[in-house]
């Protein structure tokens, strides 16, 4: 078996990808596009992709492409149809990341809860060496004992972070995106009382037909003016405009986010004016990529690969 990793920099270059020597031929690519996708698949038996489109342009000459295995969990970026004309199968990876989500989506929250951005510039520019006695409280932080944390998609990683909310004292409530997921520990409320009782609110939902352009501004008004939402799930859930405007007016008090509409950030996105970091806080979908979890996702995709030599179906999308 010929396997082509089209996007070993997507996995970083502390991650040894050796273990797939053990099932075939293995060449790997750096990084790869839509322009240059073909040529390198012309003689591959399996694709290991991140985020190149799979689809009639990209696999016109891959005549022996058997399997593409996704080093992630979303498959948007696979043509199913046309891959299912070829007889091809396509299997991601699930579960990789729930950990190394849920840590960052509290280290989201707490940078702003605590306002630590504030106090270590403020500590950090000599300012505090001049006090006689700290008196520094313009930044009003809280504790999250006793609070609500409201939950949209309460999935593997939604219920993590249920978890860790509750150790911290946190009352949690939650939102099915799908209205099917009821059968929780924690009361599932609407939309509207979720975002209206809710002091911290974190989206882990999937992006779907249900799920985009789900919060916007009519949403951010029904929030309490204290809140802080965190969103470590899809870019396309918020309506990032209409967010920008809402913390610009102190509609809600703060938002943290990992995803984005277009990624990496477009010049112009509307959020990057708004430079107040005890309001905002940025980062770029790293929610997922500590060490260990990048290390499962090699792990999952040699299973796959390994499953799908021995004949066994094993998470096929």
């Amino acid at each position: 078996m010929k396997i082509a990793i089209l996007e070993a920099d997507a996995l970083g270059d502390d991650i040894d990808l050796s273990i797939f020597k053990e099932l075939g031929e293995v060449q790997v690519y750096g990084a790869s596009d839509a322009s240059d996708a073909s040529e390198k698949l012309e003689d591959a038996d399996i694709a290991v992709i991140n985020r190149v489109p799979m689809n009639a342009q990209t696999l016109k000459d891959a005549k022996n492409l058997k399997l593409i295995t996704i080093t992630g969990t979303g498959f948007n970026m696979i043509d199913k149809a046309y891959i299912e004309s070829r007889g091809i199968v396509a299997a991601n990876v699930r579960g990789y990341s729930t950990d190394s989500v849920a840590q960052h989506t509290f280290a989201l929250a707490l940078y702003l809860i605590d306002q630590i951005d504030h106090f270590n510039c403020f500590v950090k520019s000599g300012r505090y060496i001049k006090e006689d006695i700290f008196r520094n409280f313009p930044q009003k932080t809280f504790e999250l004992t006793g609070k609500t944390w409201g939950i949209i998609g309460m999935g593997a990683i939604g219920r993590k972070v249920a978890q860790i909310a509750e150790v911290f004292g946190c009352r949690v409530i939650y939102y099915s995106t799908s209205g099917k997921n009821t059968e929780q520990q924690y009361a599932n409320v609407s939309l509207d009382e979720l975002l209206a009782k809710s002091d911290i609110v974190s989206v882990h939902a999937p992006l779907n037909e249900a799920t985009e352009q789900l919060l916007d501004m009519e949403c951010f008004r029904k929030m309490k003016r204290s809140a802080i939402l965190i969103n470590v799930a899809r870019g396309r859930i918020i309506k990032e405009e209409e967010l920008a405007e809402a913390l610009q007016q102190g509609v809600i008090a703060g938002a943290g986010l990992d995803v984005f509409v277009s990624e990496p950030m477009k010049e112009g996105n509307s959020l990057l004016a708004l430079q107040e970091n005890g309001k905002l806080v940025l980062t770029p979908h790293i929610a997922w990529a500590t060490k260990e979890a990048r290390q499962r996702v090699v792990e999952e995709v040699y299973r796959n690969i390994r499953s799908f030599l021995d004949g066994a179906e094993r998470n096929l999308i």
